[in-house]
């Protein structure tokens, strides 16, 4: 078999420096990084297949990818505020008449002015609320128990799904605290990169979704997608650097076993940069990130080669 094309090195790359590794990462972990996730929209794509012809449907809806990863709470969270913010801004861009009114509203949601002229009188731009059939608000209509005044009030549930996107958001803010003025240009154009935006076509090549679905899966379905990438990037760069700095600390005590370390010396070099992620730490978080739980698999075992379920990252 071939080796498939890889496409998405760039992007990776900006991906991977957003989330904590070196500028310039290893073209062959970002090959690994790509093949992952590429089976790993695959893997998706099949699931959201499987749960629409459940409920009679031959296309892909949004509720589909959603139920498949609805045990992370966070990455719903950040999915449904994606969708709400997405459509606060299309709506804005077709009241304001153009410009670049998706752009400033990304920034800043609360902006009532952009370039191509007013987008909405203060106030009245409005986050829309993403429900899902399973919600009890999309079956008992109980919106009189909320106060109308804070349409966006938050249930304990998001309050505690937002616990992991404001760590994610702290470690951005300890990162970027030391960069100069032209690393944190950057670092924001890195936060851009996308698999999906403006690049659809590509990415409906890259991922053999035309092979893969019966009905080719509308653009809202390849902008969630592009979402869920990114964050796939994102959490095994992030376990990476964990199995690095776990590897770190056991090779600092070893050394410490050894003999005392060697202070620096008057005339020695400068000290080494940071090592960039090798292919083993981005293995090693992979096979972290697919440990099922404990004893589930002596539950599950039915005799004979069945094929291992791949867990959605």
């Amino acid at each position: 078999m071939t080796t498939p094309e890889r496409k998405y090195r760039v992007e990776i790359q900006s991906m991977m420096y957003v989330s904590g590794e070196i500028a310039d990462p290893l073209p062959e972990v970002t090959g690994l990084v790509e093949d992952i996730v590429r089976s790993q929209v695959v893997e998706l794509l099949l699931c959201a297949t499987q749960q629409s012809a459940r409920r009679g449907s031959r296309s892909i809806g949004v509720e589909d990818l959603i139920f498949i990863i609805r045990g992370d709470k966070a990455k719903v969270s950040r999915l449904r505020n994606y969708l709400s913010w997405k459509d606060v801004r299309k709506n804005a861009k077709e009241e304001g008449g153009g410009g670049d009114t998706e752009a400033n509203l990304l920034d800043d949601p609360a902006t009532t002015n952009a370039p191509g002229g007013p987008v909405a009188a203060p106030g009245k731009i409005r986050k829309a609320k993403v429900r899902l059939p399973w919600d009890l608000s999309s079956i008992i209509p109980i919106e009189s128990l909320h106060d109308p005044d804070n349409p966006e009030e938050e249930d304990e549930e998001d309050i505690e799904a937002n616990q992991a996107t404001l760590e994610r958001l702290k470690n951005a803010d300890e990162r970027t605290r030391v960069m100069s003025r032209d690393e944190y240009v950057h670092w924001s154009e890195c936060r851009q990169a996308s698999f999906t935006y403006r690049k659809s076509k590509r990415f409906r090549e890259w991922c053999g979704m035309g092979a893969v679905v019966e009905t080719k899966p509308s653009d809202e379905i390849v902008d969630i997608l592009g979402f869920l990438t990114f964050e796939m990037v994102t959490t095994i760069t992030e376990e990476a650097l964990k199995v690095r700095a776990t590897e770190q600390l056991l090779q600092g005590q070893e050394g410490g076993r050894k003999g005392r370390k060697k202070e620096p010396g008057l005339f020695d070099g400068p000290e080494e940069g940071v090592e960039p992620l090798q292919i083993r730490h981005v293995e090693e978080a992979y096979r972290r990130l697919q440990r099922v739980g404990k004893g589930r698999g002596l539950r599950t075992f039915q005799g004979g080669l069945v094929r291992s379920r791949v867990t959605l990252i």
